[in-house]
């Protein structure tokens, strides 16, 4: 884990700096163990650095982490990569994969079977982003730490 700050009281949801941590995936590891790294991860945000982090947002951490990376196993040859972010009261998830091809994401559709997990996503995140990069691409999903307006920084 790539930790870059230091935090001095409990409770701080404002970093100096950005934690981060990245992992790469060859394309045959089990998807359970990219949602198993976001848990630990944010385990590890409240163990080590008093950070709070509701239960909704581990839950829907893991629901992006599996998604996207599903997504990348589906669509991408090759390798990928799950990098989660921590910052300004926010955690971003975002996964690269070598594909340069957007993905589309389909309207709301209550009687299609399947393809709804990019369409959860967006609706779930407080910010969404697909960003084609020099070689594949790259999709950021981001969420406040908590479920508490008065605690996100991003609120207005």
């Amino acid at each position: 884990m790539d930790e870059t700050a230091e935090v001095t009281g409990p409770d701080t949801t404002l970093l100096p700096r950005p934690l981060s941590l990245s992992a790469a995936f060859e394309g045959s590891e089990p998807i359970a163990r990219a949602r198993l790294l976001a848990r630990s991860f944010l385990d590890d945000m409240q163990r080590v650095h008093g950070l709070r982090v509701s239960d909704r947002v581990l839950d829907l951490v893991e629901l992006f982490v599996s998604e996207l990376v599903t997504n990348t196993r589906k669509y991408a040859p090759g390798p990928s990569l799950l990098t989660l972010h921590v910052w300004n009261g926010c955690v971003d998830v975002t996964v690269w994969d070598s594909n340069p091809a957007l993905p589309t994401i389909l309207p709301p559709d209550p009687t299609r079977v399947g393809q709804h997990g990019l369409e959860i996503v967006k609706a779930s995140a407080r910010t969404f982003q697909v960003r084609r990069e020099p070689v594949g691409k790259r999709i950021t999903a981001s969420l406040p730490l908590t479920d508490d307006p008065a605690t996100n920084a991003a609120d207005g």
